[in-house]
């Protein structure tokens, strides 16, 4: 993506639809007179007045317990220096973000407008007791420690820095598992920290913490080594003053263990790696550009263990696989500070979690077979889920073992329970979605590329590396839609009604003639039909040309159907075809089906349409409970539409027992656990979270999608086309650009999975 691309789409995003990225949602009902005045006055008066008697319940009757603040004056945001405090909100608002989205943690973004330490420290505690933890953020060195420090000690809450904590501990428990894979013993290795600021300095504490030896240790800054004969030190800097004759980065190198990079790009030559020691380990986090790249490292020396920042390498030190996690066990036991022992216990959890097997969503996303722990896997992936139940737990106890808890968590299990039922899995899906397609992109026809937001859509899928557009239409109109939206990258663009096209028209249109000429088509018919972009298209997927297609924003969804079931027709064993829509909702992902395809499905329709959403929760490593759903409950009714779903059930049960699923059951049953267990005790469903809703006609599914597509916001991925023999998906008429992107991703992950069988 160009520059010029990227800060367009970075504006827009931070301008549409709303200004921001945050916003302040009610948390309880607020529709009636009674509710308001629960709310506020007069009702409000009585958790006051229970606070002001005892100050702790601040958190029983209001959100403190899970409100951080993060706090900057914008003197040292991310790569771009000392901007001001309303120059980094972007900044903060993108971590309350992160917060919010990885362990569940509100947050308001604080620009505090104070370069002095005193002022800036007093602001904080002035605002502390709206607050359950602070996060300082982007606050350049020293004063960042003093800060700090200052506020450690006079609050009562936790306070982290997380430019200091946040890679020190991510890095700390990847140094912990290199060394153990380069079979270097931690308290005898030789570190070379290039970097002074305050995240280098934090790094290498830790680093001693963990076992270390200071005399082993050599930090440079911006001068060179910095020597105890050095003047005018600082009092962080001189902490680490080796006597050493050393006084380049290129002797400090010379047979070192570890290089730790918090400095600037491209500054460790290959010379100096190729002079380290045997099975060096190279952490080279800055950021964009490490401090050697990743590939020209492992060219270097091929028994070296590599880190870096950026995210398309093996083992990113990522700071958002440890703040919001420990925040969230310090917030979860009202811990006073996160102390260092919190602090080692994540370094340590994270160590481990690498150890651990890796789910298999996790080797999805990354495209892996089997990702293991070993040089290429030092840390745990960020979208790793274990991470919300195993690191919060990790830091909780060793804040009540180290006396900083106020509420200690007494039930264990049930912690992890409520953990991960924060976040369920829908936030994280489209995510996962995209980052699945972008392990091996697949090349995806756009059948009408001439359209405005079908193209954008593509320029998206481009850019994002999701998958490899190929356009079709008028390529005049293209390439001026291109010119206008600043698309530049190199893709093809086919009009098949040009001359040009003509050979492949007529070889189109003799395969598709050779296949349906017992059934209607004349040879005339289907040359002119392959000038037609669906009939195009769908022959260039048949044929290998393109790996999958997306089409129907510009047309109903039944005339786009109807030829592609003539042309790609169904997969191997498949008697029937069907759609469902991935939802996107508070509770969590839901499949519906059939959303588009099946107007009033038979029982056996029912019991294959079934099947097939079944095995497309699968795809996405959901293991699928299904209800089959009607206006009645086991037998209430006798009309036929009941009985077609008591017998839609019957079949499955025989056929396939171990599929989880029963009915015919009311939507409030089938999502209420608790009802439905107090009501149908004998139900399979017992005791699951119901993720799969099999409707009873073509009405009731494409209504319920499209309402909860509108009235609450959910995001619909979809229809999703199940069991085409081909990766061909259809749009609804006028689908949004985030639709198609999504929609395009889908079709990637169709063609992987179809390539692997």
């Amino acid at each position: 993506m160009s520059n010029s691309k990227l800060k367009r789409d970075a504006l827009l995003y931070h301008t549409k639809p709303t200004p921001g990225k945050i916003q302040v949602v009610p948390t309880k009902k607020h529709a009636t007179q009674r509710d308001l005045s629960l709310a506020y006055s007069p009702g409000v008066a009585a958790p006051c007045l229970e606070i002001a008697k005892n100050k702790k319940d601040v958190y029983k009757y209001t959100s403190k317990g899970n409100l951080v603040a993060v706090i900057s004056n914008g003197t040292a945001v991310l790569g771009l220096g000392n901007i001001g405090p309303e120059a980094s909100k972007p900044v903060m608002e993108g971590k309350g973000l992160l917060f919010k989205i990885f362990a569940d943690i509100d947050v308001f973004d604080i620009e505090v407008d104070a370069t002095d330490i005193d002022k800036f420290v007093e602001a904080v505690k002035a605002i502390a007791p709206t607050f359950g933890g602070i996060n300082l953020e982007d606050i350049k060195a020293p004063e960042a420690f003093e800060i700090e420090r200052r506020l450690k000690e006079e609050l009562d809450i936790p306070v982290m820095h997380d430019d200091q904590h946040g890679t020190a501990i991510i890095s700390a428990a990847a140094l912990k598992n290199a060394c153990e894979i380069a079979n270097k013993d931690i308290s005898k290795v030789q570190i070379v920290v290039s970097g002074a600021g305050a995240a280098a300095v934090s790094c290498t504490r830790l680093y001693i913490k963990l076992g270390a030896k200071p005399e082993n240790i050599v930090m440079l800054d911006s001068k060179g080594v910095i020597r105890k004969d050095r003047e005018n030190l600082t009092p962080e800097k001189a902490e680490f003053a080796t006597s050493k004759d050393l006084h380049t980065l290129e002797e400090a190198m010379k047979n070192s263990d570890v290089f730790i990079g918090l400095s600037q790009g491209n500054i460790l030559t290959p010379k100096m790696v190729a002079s380290m020691a045997k099975n060096p380990i190279v952490f080279a986090m800055a950021n964009p550009d490490p401090e050697i790249s990743y590939n020209l490292a492992v060219k270097t020396r091929k028994d070296i263990i590599m880190a870096t920042g950026r995210s398309d390498h093996p083992n990113q030190v990522n700071n958002v696989l440890g703040f919001p996690f420990i925040f969230r066990g310090a917030l979860d036991v009202r811990a006073t500070k996160i102390n260092e022992e919190m602090k080692m216990a994540a370094v340590h959890a994270l160590a481990d979690l690498a150890k651990s097997p890796v789910p298999e969503q996790v080797n999805i996303v990354y495209d892996q077979v089997n990702l293991s722990f070993g040089k290429e896997y030092i840390i745990p992936k960020p979208f790793d889920p274990r991470l919300i139940y195993e690191i919060p737990p990790a830091v909780a106890k060793a804040a009540m073992d180290s006396g900083v808890a106020t509420e200690p968590i007494t039930d264990w299990d049930k912690y992890k329970d409520h953990l991960m039922e924060r976040l369920g899995t829908g936030n994280k899906i489209v995510r996962l979605l995209h980052d699945r397609a972008r392990s091996n992109p697949k090349k995806v026809v756009f059948a009408e590329a001439d359209h405005l937001d079908v193209l954008k859509a593509a320029q998206t899928v481009y850019d994002e590396k999701i998958g490899i557009p190929i356009l079709l239409g008028d390529k005049e109109t293209i390439l001026d839609l291109k010119k206008e939206i600043g698309f530049t990258g190199k893709v093809e663009i086919i009009d098949p009604k040009t001359p040009e096209e003509q050979p492949r028209r007529h070889r189109f249109a003799e395969k598709y003639w050779q296949a349906r000429q017992r059934k209607g088509i004349k040879l005339l018919d289907a040359q002119k039909w392959m000038r037609e972009r669906n009939y195009f298209a769908a022959m260039m997927v048949n044929e290998g040309e393109a790996d999958a297609m997306i089409t129907g924003y510009t047309r109903s969804y039944v005339t786009v159907v109807k030829p592609m079931l003539e042309l790609v027709g169904m997969a191997k064993g498949v008697s029937r075809v069907a759609a469902a829509n991935l939802m996107l909702t508070q509770r969590g992902p839901i499949f519906l089906a059939d959303t588009t395809i099946n107007i009033n499905p038979t029982a056996n329709h029912l019991a294959k349409i079934s099947q097939l959403t079944a095995s497309l929760a699968k795809v996405f490593n959901i293991k699928p409970n299904i209800a089959m759903l009607s206006y009645s409950n086991f037998g209430a009714s006798q009309n036929e539409d009941s009985k077609k779903i008591a017998q839609a059930i019957k079949l499955i049960h025989r056929n396939y027992p171990n599929v989880v699923i029963d009915g015919e059951l009311q939507a409030d049953f089938a999502l209420n656990p608790e009802l439905l267990k107090k009501e149908f005790p004998f139900s399979k469903l017992v005791d699951k979270k119901v993720n799969v809703l099999i409707f009873p006609n073509l009405d009731a599914a494409n209504i319920t999608y499209k309402l909860m597509k509108e009235l609450y916001d959910a995001t619909s991925i979809g229809p999703i086309m199940l069991g085409l023999n081909k990766p061909v998906h259809i749009l609804q008429l006028g689908a949004s650009v985030d639709e198609m992107v999504n929609m395009a991703a889908i079709a990637v992950i169709d063609a992987q999975e179809k390539a692997k069988k």
